[in-house]
């Protein structure tokens, strides 16, 4: 489904990715881990086309993405959330989901949403502003999905939640993979991202240091400790 290869990738005058190959098949979750400032975010933003690729190409079910712009990108069904959730705060919760609602019959309606993220139905007249982090982060996350995704690009969705937020994130992202959604998922947070994915990548410095299964992870102490501290 998602398939990067040889990626490498320029913001301003700066190189900051060097030769990022990874794929994501149908259905499949993929944690993309490393350290802060490693290279996870602008991965994903060189998927969607807000990181500007210089060579290699990023292919979504055969398509090249490379050279389209954002809302292009998003209309062939890649959803992304970014890390800094970015909901309009002088709209309700309702006319933010709705902002995001496909035209036509798409699989995602505000009850499907409502039932992934219970805790958003009674704040549907709140406005955006209003709202915690943890249930900003739920928002942007319906709200994406209204857009009725194939792919959907996590980028660190539990940085500076509270664990009982992070835990209802996680059984949110669990019930997309049971209904078959792919998922890359970009996360800091160890625990999680290896509960949840098939497989991972670690990227320090803008090239992949890692590619293989969490059994594969879990095994390799010595990789963990360098890579991830943990």
């Amino acid at each position: 489904m998602l398939e990067l290869h040889d990626v490498h990738a320029v913001y301003g005058r700066s190189r900051v990715l060097y030769g990022v190959s990874l794929r994501a098949a149908e259905g499949e979750v993929v944690s993309l881990l490393g350290r802060n400032g490693a290279g996870k975010s602008t991965t994903l933003r060189a998927i969607v086309g807000l990181v500007e690729v210089t060579a290699g190409d990023v292919r979504f079910r055969g398509r090249s993405l490379r050279g389209r712009l954002p809302h292009e990108i998003s209309r062939l069904g890649v959803g992304f959330v970014p890390e800094d959730r970015r909901v309009f705060a002088d709209l309700t919760v309702r006319e933010n989901l709705l902002v995001g609602e496909r035209d036509g019959a798409g699989r995602w309606t505000l009850d499907r949403v409502f039932g992934l993220f219970p805790a958003l139905a009674p704040l549907a007249r709140r406005r955006g502003g209003s709202l915690s982090g943890g249930e900003q982060q739920m928002l942007t996350i319906a709200r994406t999905l209204m857009t009725d995704p194939g792919l959907l690009l996590l980028d660190e969705p539990a940085e500076g939640l509270a664990p009982v937020v992070v835990r209802a994130l996680g059984e949110a992202v669990a019930a997309l993979k049971r209904d078959g959604l792919t998922i890359v998922l970009s996360e800091q947070n160890v625990r999680l991202a290896r509960r949840l994915a098939d497989r991972a990548y670690i990227i320090e410095k803008g090239q992949i240091r890692f590619e293989g299964t969490i059994a594969a992870l879990d095994g390799d102490e010595a990789l963990r400790r360098a890579y991830l501290g943990v």
